[in-house]
């Protein structure tokens, strides 16, 4: 059975700022908010925090482009990560969680899971 979501709105067009990312919060724990206007699509979202060091940093990282895969690296270890797929391209076996991410109006919007109390209460 698929977990049920729900599409949450969590910042708008405004907060974002080109070929950069903000943090967010959602039920989900803390989200990076990546905008790259060069590319299609142009809005990605990864767990904002940083698997090697346990910090919440990665939308302060910087966006980039390697071999077509667009990425972000850390700004503390350096480590890139993939913004479509959310695997660190240095240690294949490491990877943060990608959101499904979408405009809606001026709001943005990720998928998340439906809260379990919420969901109980449903």
């Amino acid at each position: 059975m698929k977990a049920r979501t729900t599409w949450e709105a969590v910042c708008t067009v405004d907060d974002l700022v080109a070929d950069s990312g903000v943090a967010v919060w959602t039920d989900n724990g803390p989200v990076a908010v990546f905008y790259l206007p060069h590319r299609l699509p142009a809005l990605f979202a990864i767990s904002h925090t940083d698997p090697f060091s346990g910090s919440n940093v990665l939308a302060r990282g910087i966006t980039g482009d390697i071999n077509g895969e667009p990425v972000v690296a850390s700004p503390l270890y350096k480590q890139h990560f993939s913004l479509r797929t959310g695997r660190c391209l240095e240690d294949e076996s490491v990877a943060v969680k990608v959101y499904p991410v979408l405009l809606d109006g001026d709001q943005i919007r990720l998928e998340v899971p439906v809260a379990q109390a919420a969901s109980v209460a449903a």
